[in-house]
């Protein structure tokens, strides 16, 4: 069956696949539209398990707040390069996964990329659609869900990679938002010394001790110089002990009190944290993308 450009024009315009592809693909299934798409999709998730495997630690992170202020999500989706996680299309697809999460509120992402999103597939399916069409790895990573029974949310996004979702009773929106900011500066590990893991505080106070053993000075002056030392650990990694970034001079804390203010929670995200990247001398990876193609 001959071929027509108008076919392959329909073709291009129901999968958003190259024309060479297309033509490819409508030859195969003998000018069959249908069994043509039926096929590149079969292509296509075999592309994206291929893909699977490489790393992806570029991405964006998207927040969403419910109607009604009471439940809002944070969001991490990864691709290979700055260039993917720029586009129209991805930054589409991850907002779809975030309000998707804040509607069905899943409890993990293994049940959350199983969810319908519009046209009746699902976050995997689209996924695996985008992997094929873009030619990079793509994941869902990790989202959380916050809920509140008073106060409300703020969200601060750090440009493309840096994401802060926190709720707060009784504060404003600017003091939401220095706050928000405060915690993209300086990367608190929770809000108070109570929320602080016991195996954690546990872990730094061996070091600490191991560390001032060393000193050869009397167990009872090693002891106090512990106590100092996780005193000051403790202000370093809690938000209401840290120095408040727009004013050194009081607390984080402090400012709180002030206000009369009090953090609920807060997720701080940031792109690719934790993944280990590839290092890859940029000529060769060039050279490796023409050979692939």
């Amino acid at each position: 069956m001959q071929i027509t450009a108008a076919m392959v024009k329909e073709l291009r315009e129901r999968t958003g696949s190259g024309m060479m592809e297309c033509k490819k693909a409508l030859t195969e299934a003998d000018g069959d539209i249908d069994a043509a798409i039926e096929n590149m999709r079969k292509s296509g998730l075999a592309k994206a398990d291929k893909k699977a495997g490489r790393v992806a630690a570029e991405g964006r992170i998207a927040i969403k707040i419910s109607d009604d202020g009471k439940t809002a999500v944070i969001a991490e989706v990864n691709c290979e390069t700055d260039f993917v996680s720029g586009g129209d299309d991805f930054l589409a697809f991850v907002n779809e996964v975030a309000a998707t999460a804040l509607e069905n509120r899943p409890e993990s992402v293994e049940a959350l990329v199983e969810l319908a999103i519009d046209g009746g597939q699902t976050i995997e399916e689209k996924r695996k659609e985008m992997v094929s069409k873009i030619g990079e790895n793509i994941q869902v990573r990790r989202f959380e869900l916050m809920q509140l029974d008073a106060g409300k949310f703020g969200s601060y996004l750090h440009g493309t990679r840096i994401g802060v979702l926190l709720g707060m009773e009784n504060g404003n929106d600017d003091l939401i938002k220095d706050v928000a900011m405060h915690i993209a500066a300086s990367r608190p590990t929770c809000v108070t010394e109570e929320q602080v893991p016991a195996e954690l505080l546990e872990k730094e106070r061996e070091i600490l001790i191991a560390q001032a053993q060393d000193s050869g000075k009397p167990q009872d002056i090693i002891e106090k110089m512990v106590d100092g030392r996780i005193r000051k650990y403790l202000a370093e990694i809690t938000l209401v002990g840290q120095p408040f970034v727009k004013d050194p001079d009081k607390t984080v804390g402090a400012l709180l009190k002030d206000e009369g203010a009090e953090v609920k929670g807060f997720v701080r995200y940031e792109v690719g944290e934790g993944i280990e990247k590839k290092q890859e001398n940029f000529a060769d990876e060039v050279m490796a993308q023409v050979n692939a193609s």
